[in-house]
């Protein structure tokens, strides 16, 4: 009994002592769990194990924000250096054979990059619409609008390019390109101001229908000229005219009549047959060149066209009774820039030189008077357009809506012209429909420019 006695009594003793073990092992495991819960509500950072020799380093996962403070920023932990090592980085030679493996080339230094503020154009960049970095090709192409309309005056649509045939020089072209929508338009409106009062106040009344004659997408620039030429406004919206247009009802246009030579009127009174107070001195009355620069305003406008956007077609809309004297420029000059630079002149002849008598001497020098026939050759050479020459209020508003759909909506060509034998820059232009009975506007010509080398 007593041997069974202590053999209970150890069995006893050891399952006690067993029992405290695993007791003492869950207390030290609840504590290891609830060590780092505690440090992270009193914002104490945990030691990080070393991971072992020869293991790949754990993915960096960043531990979620706390609610306490913000998380520190990780730095790099320092290495410290071993002992107769020296800290300074070991060069590699410039030879790339003994590079580690991992290591990659330098990249190529990238060349500089030009930016452009937004709003602003650089300054060798004449199209705002082209891209930064375009391709140049030293190579002429000749753009060349075409109006087709049939024997009652109406447009004809619904050609093709099959249908068109330009001979160059004589020479047949092939084209390649061919659209038929419209453009946008960059027009100069040249107002003749030494017009007769009573025809330039006809004028002022239809102002309204020649800003509604152009697109929203359009620009519009106004200019003025009698015996010099004033720019009013620069290129803007159409609606931005009607400010300035408004401005010019004030303007007055010429209200004397000829000069009083002879007759009765040319000397004082006279009391049968005798001059009162005595025998006076007939004087010699020389009337007053009156300068009316039609050249100078086409030129003017011309230039300033040539720095509008090239995807635009570039219009000058002449109004005036078509008279010039006085110019500086020469037609051969101007009618020369024009075709160089693709610009179509479009106009209204009003007053005098809209008369069916003064028509018919259009090609006459009056005396004193100037030429009356530059304005219709400066339309025929350049679009192969008519004038309008009109004397009513709604006939001018009615001309403005043609001229401005004309210009918009014509047939476009394009075609890099074949090489000439010729010395001479300028190359005539002929169009050619295959469709009976159509007429066909275009321009007569063009001056080629040379290619730079």
């Amino acid at each position: 009994m007593a041997l069974n006695g202590t053999e209970e009594y150890r069995d006893r003793v050891g399952l006690s002592a067993v029992a405290v073990r695993v007791v003492a092992i869950l207390a030290l495991a609840v504590f290891g769990l609830a060590t780092p819960a505690i440090r992270a509500q009193s914002g104490e950072s945990l030691p990080q194990s070393q991971p072992p020799a020869g293991s790949k380093p754990a993915q960096d996962i960043p531990d979620a924000p706390s609610t306490v403070q913000p998380p520190e920023p990780k730095l790099p932990a320092a290495v410290p250096p071993e002992p107769g090592k020296s800290t300074e980085p070991i060069p590699f030679p410039e030879d790339s054979t003994s590079r580690p493996a991992h290591e990659k080339q330098p990249p190529v230094p990238m060349p500089p990059v030009e930016t452009v503020p937004s709003g602003k154009v650089p300054k060798n960049q004449i199209n705002p619409k082209e891209d930064l970095y375009t391709i140049s090709v030293s190579t002429s192409f000749v753009q060349l609008p075409v109006m087709v309309k049939d024997p009652n005056g109406r447009r004809v649509y619904g050609l093709s390019y099959n249908d068109f045939t330009v001979l160059e020089n004589g020479k047949k072209q092939t084209l390649t390109y061919f659209s038929s929508d419209p453009f946008e338009l960059s027009v100069a409106v040249v107002l003749d101001v030494g017009i007769a009062d009573v025809a330039l106040q006809k004028v002022n009344q239809t102002y309204g229908s020649l800003v509604g004659a152009f697109s929203p997408y359009d620009e519009v620039a106004l200019y003025t000229y009698s015996s010099t030429v004033s720019e009013v406004t620069d290129f803007s919206r159409p609606e931005r005219l009607t400010a300035a247009l408004d401005q010019m009802k004030i303007v007055r246009g010429r209200n004397n009549g000829p000069p009083v030579l002879n007759g009765p009127l040319a000397s004082g009174p006279t009391v049968n047959g005798a001059p009162v107070g005595g025998p006076i001195i007939q004087p010699v009355n020389t009337p007053p060149r009156e300068a009316h620069v039609l050249n100078d305003a086409i030129l003017r406008a011309a230039q300033d066209l040539t720095r509008r956007d090239r995807t635009r077609r570039k219009v000058i809309f002449v109004i005036s009774d078509g008279r010039e004297l006085g110019s500086r420029a020469s037609y051969k000059d101007v009618l020369k820039v024009l075709e160089t630079r693709d610009i179509q002149v479009k106009a209204v002849v009003l007053d005098s030189g809209a008369l069916p008598l003064y028509r018919q001497l259009d090609k006459l020098h009056l005396l004193r008077q100037g030429y009356s026939n530059l304005l219709p050759k400066y339309v025929w050479a350049t679009c192969g357009g008519q004038v309008y020459s009109e004397l009513s209020r709604n006939a001018i508003e009615d001309a403005y809506a043609e001229i401005a759909s004309e210009a918009r909506n014509q047939y476009t060509l394009g075609y890099v012209p074949k090489p000439t034998t010729g010395s001479s820059p300028y190359r005539s232009i002929e169009v050619i429909v295959d469709k009976k009975d159509l007429k066909v506007s275009a321009k007569d010509g063009y001056y080629s420019i040379a290619a730079p080398r």
